[in-house]
Formats: structure tokens, C-alpha cells, sequence
């Protein structure tokens, strides 16, 4: 168990460990409910408990990229900007955080400025200035921990040869005139930038601070937490930041005095102590309920409980295109003509948790254009076999698919491949640990000709953060790498250039529906379920507002403090 002790000026390292929550990214909108655990308003005091299979992806924010590890960032990290509270009447809206004000662009759009706010610091009560700021951020160049979001390497106008500041140094193109003033300049306009400075690796850091490996037991909070225990693998302790201002924060509300975080326990035992509701587990929140669980919620006691969320986030098979089983698009057209998307949903937990997903970009994001390029939603596994004996393979084909170590990501795996086996298509199962999965997936030397994965909006609902990460061909990375399949189509790259540039967001967002169209028709991946969730809170949890892509943790507390 690692214990924090902080005195001024201790230079702090981080904490790494490893899960994934939610889909492979980020956040994204809340979803509202008028039931009483989101209703009520929380009191100040006592401890908020998260139940959940594995840890955290990474609490370094430069390594951390996902759904769960996002939300858990909120509490502990601040940055320019931020998503604001997930019971707000737009919980989509880009606020203000250290800054006084969102982003103020030149008239060509090429530069941003920030001005931060006074009496900002970090947990062991240092001043946050710009050059932190800047530093924290030009950590997203490093080449071994600069795996979390794309969005500052694809947007700011770093040195083709940066590589961050443990081995390049200072950023030119990120300017720090005074302690308050902080400049930015774009290798393009971007009307979005206030949106990627809410991403969670666009944070503060002391300078000289985390190299390496060296953020791996112990974090630098600027939020209202910071680090109290860190036991990998069993649980994470937060106690409260005593540098952290509320009346700097319009944001997070910090209502419980502290947060654990229970790890390893599977989801049947976790769906057991919800519904028990006993001593502290009356105090907890976790993700969604098991489709196994699911009737057993309708008693009286239990149905007031209840809170639903849509799905934000596609859940989707990549197919690698430089492997040679997938060169060819008539080979990656036959596994989405044969592949049996219902089977899918089943093993998602049924209709109730999930929906056949046949686009890119789900129902609930801007963007989305409803089509189906393959029609029957079961599979064609005869119209399959003759597409691939077209591609030169009579016999069928064999790949090797990456997926998870969870039951309900493995039963996805085998419906997958179930239904492709009825087209003479072999799928091997390759089953990677779920604390590492994305980083190995994400490391193109490392992936293998499929995987299982999923995708939420990283901001705003916006389709804008489904298309360019996942199929932008040059954003291809060596670590942290998101498209998958690996597409660099000339045609595909110039329309992502076209379309980000677009300042009239609702002819940008029927732009993006029509290059989900036609992305798909080189069918660089087979899209799966869109999944939606179904959450049980303790019955002492206010301010619960659950999503399926990332919960707003920074609002949730107790109704009842002195009972945590």
C-alpha cells in the first residue's frame, strides 16, 4: 500500500495501474433522470464509494484516455477548460476552468489565448502559472507516455521533431508571456480549440516533474482531491485537497470529504452488494448492471432506484488494413456482410442494453445519418462466401482478433466469431489483460489483425471526435495510436481536413454523416452495438447523473452525510 505524505514543494509522482470502464475513449454527454439519486441535492461531508472490476487505465492524464479513468480525472485534475456539470441544462457546454474566460482566437484562427485565474495551486500548495500549464501540456509529445488523447498533437503547430519536454525541451509554439498569459498557435483554424483544452492530458504539471515512469504510485492533484492511498490492484483513497479554492472551481461541487475506489471484484458480486444496499454499499455508485441482474430490478424497492442512460459510444470490430487477410475491401466486406449483429447484442446483455449498430456515429451524437450498407442484421454468410471466393479465397480466411479479459467483451468475441465461422471465416481469439488493453492495441507493433473496441465522443456529442481519430490516416502513431484499421485513404484524409475547418456546425455535422457513409463503404471496421446502460446507486447517492460514455463524478455526493 502506498500512503501519501506531502509536504511543500515535494515534487509528486503519479499513479499508473489499469482499466477501462466505458468504451476505448473519453467522455462525453450526461444523460438526465428525474429519479431520486440524481434528484436530490447532496450534503457536504462523508465518503462516496466506486465499486469496479479493474483499475484505472493510468492516473497519469498524458497515458490515460478512456471513459472510466476520465471521470475519475475530474477529481483530481483541472485544465484550461473543461466539460461542464453533468446536471447542467447543456451538459455538453465547454466552460471555463483555470481560465478566466474561453479561449480568445486572433482573426486568422491561428493563435488562442488564456488568461488563468488567481489563487490556483497544486496540492502541495505551489502556485499554478502558465508555464506549469504549458509544460503539463507539451507532455502529450513525449514518445513513451503520450498515449492518451490525439486531439494538442493534431491540433497545435508543435516542431515536426518534437518529442515533449524530457527530450526536446521547451515548446516554441506554446508561449508563456507573463505567469497569467498563456498563448497557443494551431497548425490550421480550428473553431473547436476550447474543446481540446478540455481534454484530460491538457492539464498542469510542476516543471521538470513526471518523466519517465516515475508518475506511477502517487499523482500532482490540482483539483479538490488529491492522493490519501493507493493499493494497485484493491483501491484507490482520495482525501481532500486543502489548496483547492471553490470559489475558483463553477464546476465541481466536492461534496463528499472523501472517495475510495473498491478494485477486483467481479460483476456478479458487484451487482449483488448494489442491490443488497448494505452498510457502505449504500454509499456506492458502479457501472452499468449485468443483463443477468436485469429482472430482478423490477421490485418496488428497486425500480425507484433505477436510472437509464443512451448509448454515446459505438462499440465496433477494426479491421487491420496493412495485414494481408485484410488488404483487400471485398475480404472486409464479407466479415460485415456475414456478420450476425443481433448475436452481438445478445451477448451485450440483450435489447435492453444494447441496439445493432449499422453507422459510425451512434443515434444520440450530432452527425449521425441512419443507414445499413449490409442490410440483414443476422448476417448473409452465403452472400459472404461468394464476395470472398470474388477476393481469391474459395477456402475462407483466418484472422487473429485482440479482445479484453471480461465476460461480457469475451461472449461479444464469440458471437463474432460464431457467426463469421457460418461464412468459412476463422477468427482466433487473442485475449489481452483488461488494464493494458487499448495501450497494446493502441501499439500498431502489437496489434493483430482485429479487435473489439469502442468509441464515445471526446466532446459536445460531436461527430467531429468519432471520424478523425478513428480514420484520419495521418494520425497514425507508433503508441496511442486510435485508428485502428489502420485507413490512410488520400480521399478520406482531405475531407477530415475540409470538414474540421467548417465554422457552421450543423452543415459540418451532415458532412460527418456523409463520410460515416462513406468510410463504411471501404468497410475499415464492422460496426456492432450501441450500447446503453442501466445503473443501480446506493440508496444514500445524490447527484448521480450516469452516462454511458463518461458520469460527472465531481457532482455526486451523499443525502445523508453523516451515514458515509
Amino acid at each position: 500500500m502506498i500512503t501519501k505524505r506531502r509536504t511543500a514543494g515535494f515534487i509528486a509522482v503519479a499513479a499508473a495501474a489499469a482499466l477501462l470502464l466505458a468504451g476505448c475513449s473519453t467522455a462525453g454527454s450526461s444523460t438526465k433522470a428525474s429519479d431520486a439519486a440524481s434528484a436530490s441535492t447532496p450534503q457536504k461531508g462523508g465518503t462516496v464509494r466506486i465499486l469496479q472490476n479493474a483499475d484505472f487505465s493510468y492516473l497519469d492524464p498524458a497515458r490515460g484516455f478512456d471513459g472510466g479513468v476520465n471521470a475519475f480525472y475530474r477529481l483530481i485534475y483541472r485544465g484550461l477548460t473543461m466539460q461542464t456539470a453533468g446536471d447542467a441544462k447543456d451538459p455538453n457546454e465547454i466552460v471555463p476552468d483555470l481560465a478566466e474566460s474561453l479561449g480568445k482566437p486572433s482573426d486568422d484562427g491561428l493563435t488562442w489565448t488564456y488568461t488563468l485565474k488567481d489563487d490556483i495551486f497544486f496540492d502541495d500548495g505551489t502556485p499554478i502559472t502558465s508555464a506549469e500549464v504549458k509544460f503539463g501540456i507539451s507532455r502529450a509529445w513525449d514518445p513513451q507516455i503520450g498515449i492518451g488523447s490525439p486531439y494538442l498533437r493534431q491540433v497545435i503547430d508543435a516542431p515536426a521533431d518534437y518529442k515533449g519536454p524530457y527530450e526536446s525541451g521547451d515548446m516554441p509554439t506554446i508561449e508563456t508571456p507573463d505567469a497569467k498569459t498563456i498563448v497557443f498557435h494551431l497548425k490550421a483554424p480550428f473553431p473547436e480549440f476550447d474543446n481540446v483544452l478540455a481534454q484530460p492530458n491538457a492539464v498542469p504539471f510542476p516543471k521538470g516533474s513526471g518523466a519517465g515512469d516515475s508518475f506511477i504510485n502517487d499523482i500532482i492533484a490540482s483539483g479538490p482531491y488529491t492522493l490519501a492511498e493507493y493499493t494497485p490492484g484493491s483501491s484507490i483513497k482520495l482525501e481532500r485537497n486543502k489548496y483547492w479554492k471553490p470559489e475558483t472551481d463553477d464546476v465541481r461541487k466536492a461534496y463528499p470529504d472523501n472517495w475510495e475506489v473498491v478494485i477486483g471484484l467481479d460483476g456478479a458480486t458487484i451487482d449483488e452488494r448494489m442491490i443488497a444496499d448494505q452498510g457502505a454499499d449504500a454509499n456506492a455508485i458502479a457501472g452499468t448492471i449485468s443483463a443477468a441482474t436485469l429482472p430482478r430490478l423490477q421490485t418496488p424497492q428497486l425500480k425507484d432506484r433505477v436510472l437509464t442512460a443512451p448509448a454515446f459510444c459505438t462499440t465496433y470490430m477494426s479491421m487491420n488494413t496493412t495485414k494481408d487477410v485484410f488488404k483487400n475491401v471485398k475480404v472486409r466486406d464479407a466479415v460485415n456482410i456475414a456478420m450476425d449483429r443481433k448475436a452481438v447484442v445478445n451477448a451485450s446483455g440483450g435489447s435492453q442494453l444494447a441496439d445493432v449498430a449499422t453507422t459510425i456515429i451512434p443515434p444520440s451524437v450530432s452527425g449521425h445519418k441512419d443507414f445499413n450498407l449490409w442490410a440483414d442484421e443476422s448476417g448473409d454468410p452465403e452472400k459472404a462466401k461468394e464476395l470472398l471466393a470474388e477476393a481469391g479465397y474459395p477456402d475462407g480466411i483466418e484472422f487473429t482478433m485482440d479482445i479484453r479479459s471480461q465476460p461480457k467483451m469475451q461472449a461479444q468475441a464469440e458471437a463474432v466469431q460464431d457467426s463469421l465461422k457460418k461464412a468459412g471465416i476463422t477468427v482466433k481469439l487473442n485475449v489481452i489483460d483488461t488494464s493494458v488493453y487499448y495501450e497494446t492495441i493502441g501499439t500498431p507493433s502489437q496489434q493483430h489483425d482485429a479487435a473489439i473496441t469502442g468509441w464515445c465522443p471526446d466532446w459536445a456529442s460531436s461527430a467531429s471526435t468519432f471520424i478523425p481519430p478513428l480514420f484520419d490516416g495521418t494520425q497514425i502513431y507508433e503508441k496511442g495510436n486510435s485508428n485502428l484499421a489502420q485507413l490512410n485513404d488520400p480521399e478520406i484524409n482531405a475531407r477530415i481536413v475540409e470538414i474540421k475547418a467548417m465554422t457552421d456546425t450543423a452543415a459540418a455535422a451532415t458532412a460527418w454523416g456523409e463520410l460515416d457513409q462513406q468510410i463504411l463503404k471501404l468497410s475499415p471496421i464492422a460496426p456492432l452495438a450501441w450500447e446503453k446502460g442501466v445503473f443501480l446507486p446506493g440508496s444514500n447517492i445524490a447527484g448521480f447523473v450516469p452516462s454511458t460514455s463518461m458520469t460527472d463524478y465531481s457532482i455526486v455526493g451523499l443525502k445523508d452525510a453523516s451515514k458515509g
